[in-house]
C-alpha cells in the first residue's frame, strides 16, 4: 500500500496531570507514511503494520489502553523508523501516568523526528509531571517555537519557568498569554502571583541594601497599612519622614492613614506638607480638600479648594463629587448636577452618587426623577446589604463545619 495516509489516532485533546488539571494542546496530526528511512526501498508500509495500527486503534476506541499500547510496540519492532507511532504510543502511556515510559519513547520518536511539536509538548509535559523541570524546560520550548500560538505549551512553560525560580522569565510567557488571550482567567492570576514574587524580591532588596532608609521605613509602613494596624503604619511613616521629610510620597501615605481613621485635621496637614514639595499630586491636593469637607466647618473655603482640584485634575471624579456635596450644602443644587452626572457616567454603581442626583432632583422639583434616582440608590444599598449578609452567612456556616 504505497503512500498510505494513517491518522493518529488521538486528535487535540486535553491531558490531566499534576496536582490539578494540566493541559497541553496537542496537534491535529495527519502522517503521511510515505518513503520511510528503514522500511523497504519501494517506500511501502506493510500490511503488517497497516493491520496493527488498525487494530491499535480499534483496541483504544474501546478503552483497552494496554491492548493498543502493546499494538503500537509492535508496531515499532516491526516498523522502528515510524515516527508518529512513537507520539502516539507515548500519548497512551501518559493517560495511564507511565510518565517514565512515555518520556522514553517520545524521546525515540524525536530522535527520528526532531520535528514532532505535539512528541515535544508531550515530552515537556511528561517531564513536568514527574518534577523534573529543568529538563522539561527544553521541550516544552520546542515545542511552542513549532506552534508559537500554542496557549497550553505556553501556560505549561511559565509554570516551569516559575518552579526553576525564574519569575521574569514566567511573566514574559505570562504577558504573551494575557495579550493573546485577554480573556483568560488563569493566565491573569498566574501574572498576577509572579508579579508579587517579583515585587517581594525586590522590596526585600531595598531592605537588605539598608534596612534604616526612608524606603524602607515606607515599605514597612505600607505592609503594616495594608493589615490594618494603623498604628505600626503611622510609626513607620513617621520614621520616614524623620530621615527624609522631603521624599515624595512619605506625608501622603501618614495623611492617607489618618484619613483612614478619620482624623481630619491630622490628615490635612500631611496632605498640605506633601503638596507644599509635590503640588502636581492630585490624589494629595483632592483628600487635602475632603478633609474640610468631612470636617463640615468652611464650606465655602472646601469649595474653593475643590475648584482648583477640578480645574487642575478634572478627571478625578471623586472630586467632583465632594464639590457636588459642597454645593448641595451651600443651597446651590443646579451647579452640582454636572458633576454628578459625570460622576455617575464613570462609576453607576455608586450608590452615593445616586442619592446626591435625588437630593438635586427634588431639590428642583422634579419629583420624578428624584423618585427614580432613590430608587436606584435603595437597589445598590441593598445589593451590597446583601453581599455582606451572604458572606457573613458563609463564614459562619464555615466556622461551624470545623468546629
Amino acid at each position: 500500500m504505497n503512500h498510505s495516509k494513517i491518522c493518529c489516532a488521538f486528535r487535540s485533546r486535553s491531558i490531566t496531570a499534576f496536582r490539578r488539571r494540566l493541559t497541553v494542546a496537542l496537534a491535529v496530526c495527519w502522517f503521511v507514511v510515505g518513503p520511510l528511512q528503514g522500511q523497504s526501498s519501494s517506500g511501502t508500509v506493510s500490511p503488517e503494520v497497516t493491520q496493527l495500527y488498525s487494530d491499535a486503534k480499534a483496541a483504544q476506541a474501546q478503552g483497552d489502553t494496554a491492548g493498543a499500547i502493546q499494538k503500537y510496540e509492535a508496531i515499532l519492532r516491526a516498523a522502528p523508523r515510524l515516527a508518529p507511532a512513537y507520539n502516539n504510543l507515548g500519548l497512551l502511556y501518559y493517560s495511564e501516568h507511565d510518565y517514565a515510559h512515555a518520556a522514553a519513547v517520545l524521546r525515540a520518536g524525536l530522535r527520528i523526528d526532531p520535528h514532532m511539536t505535539s512528541a515535544s509538548a508531550l515530552l515537556g509535559t511528561c517531564l513536568f509531571a514527574m518534577g523534573e523541570y529543568d529538563k522539561a524546560r527544553e521541550p516544552l520550548e520546542t515545542a511552542l517555537r513549532g506552534n508559537p500560538g500554542d496557549d497550553q505549551v505556553e501556560m505549561l512553560l511559565a509554570r516551569t519557568w516559575v518552579q526553576l525560580g525564574d519569575d521574569a522569565a514566567a511573566a514574559l510567557h505570562l504577558q504573551a498569554l494575557t495579550t493573546r488571550n485577554p480573556g483568560n482567567q488563569e493566565a491573569w492570576y498566574l501574572l498576577g502571583k509572579v508579579y508579587l514574587q517579583l515585587s517581594q524580591e525586590a522590596l526585600a532588596k531595598v531592605n537588605e541594601i539598608d534596612p534604616n532608609s526612608t524606603l524602607s521605613h515606607v515599605i514597612s509602613g505600607e505592609i503594616m497599612e495594608s493589615m490594618k494596624n494603623y498604628d505600626g503604619a503611622l510609626v513607620e511613616f513617621h520614621k520616614a519622614a524623620q530621615i527624609d521629610p522631603q521624599h515624595a510620597g512619605v506625608q501622603e501615605h501618614m495623611g492617607n492613614v489618618y484619613w483612614v481613621l478619620g482624623n481630619w485635621s491630622s490628615a490635612r496637614e500631611a496632605f498640605l506638607a506633601e503638596l507644599a514639595h509635590n503640588p502636581a499630586n492630585c490624589s494629595a491636593r483632592w483628600k487635602g480638600a475632603d478633609c474640610l469637607v468631612e470636617e463640615h466647618a468652611s464650606p465655602e473655603k472646601a469649595l474653593q479648594e475643590l475648584n482648583q482640584v477640578v480645574q487642575q485634575c478634572g478627571t478625578l471624579m471623586q472630586a467632583r463629587v465632594d464639590r457636588a456635596r459642597v454645593l448641595i450644602q451651600l443651597e446651590r443644587p443646579a451647579e452640582a448636577l454636572p458633576d454628578l452626572l459625570a460622576a455617575e457616567k464613570e462609576t453607576p454603581d455608586e450608590p452615593s452618587i445616586h442619592f446626591l442626583l435625588g437630593t438635586v432632583y427634588r431639590a428642583q422639583h422634579l419629583t420624578t426623577e428624584s423618585q427614580d434616582e432613590m430608587k436606584i440608590y435603595g437597589e445598590l444599598q441593598q445589593s451590597a446589604s446583601d453581599k455582606v449578609a451572604r458572606r457573613a452567612a458563609e463564614v459562619e456556616a464555615l466556622r461551624k463545619t470545623t468546629q
